[in-house]
């Protein structure tokens, strides 16, 4: 019993791949190895950039409140300043005056008169202390957005703050 000829370069080819063969897997796992590794990557940035946002989401709110407690603890006349070169805050308490100041993109506090100047938020876009009188209460409100640095932006970092003072005004 003799075996074909034919029979035995089938069986051999069966058995094995080619480097053609080989070299179509190498393309194939390049092409899917290369969008795993875009997609890894936008992943990466796009988690960077949450992590940013939420820092700054939880920066603005902190700042808020200390700016409420502050506005709360108020003992004298609120007043409000603005100029060309940015808007002042200032807030009489019993340990001093506090002083609140937007310019040049940055939000800074004074704890007293020549005290020195802390600042609270480095990338604000804009910021509005203004008054908001009400039948029977004068209460304070702060608009605050913060700067972006992405082109696109799904949502404005954008905040509001109401306070009202401790005292009592005509």
């Amino acid at each position: 019993m003799s075996i074909h000829p034919d029979a035995r370069l089938r069986s051999r080819h069966a058995a094995g791949i080619s480097l053609l063969e080989c070299l179509v897997y190498i393309a194939l796992l390049t092409v899917v190895m290369g969008i795993g590794y875009m997609a890894l990557y936008h992943a990466s940035v796009n988690h960077r950039n949450l992590s940013l946002n939420v820092d700054d989401i939880a920066s603005a709110v902190n700042v808020g409140e200390l700016w409420r407690k502050d506005v709360r603890a108020a003992t004298g006349l609120i007043t409000s300043q603005s100029a060309a070169e940015g808007q002042q805050l200032r807030i009489p308490q019993k340990q001093g005056e506090v002083t609140y100041h937007f310019a040049a993109g940055e939000l800074r506090r004074q704890q007293a008169a020549g005290a020195p100047w802390t600042v609270l938020l480095p990338r604000v876009e804009t910021s509005s202390m203004t008054v908001d009188r009400r039948k029977h209460v004068t209460a304070w409100r702060w608009e605050l957005t913060l700067k972006t640095t992405a082109r696109q932006v799904r949502l404005r970092p954008v905040f509001s703050f109401e306070a009202v003072p401790g005292i009592t005004r005509p």
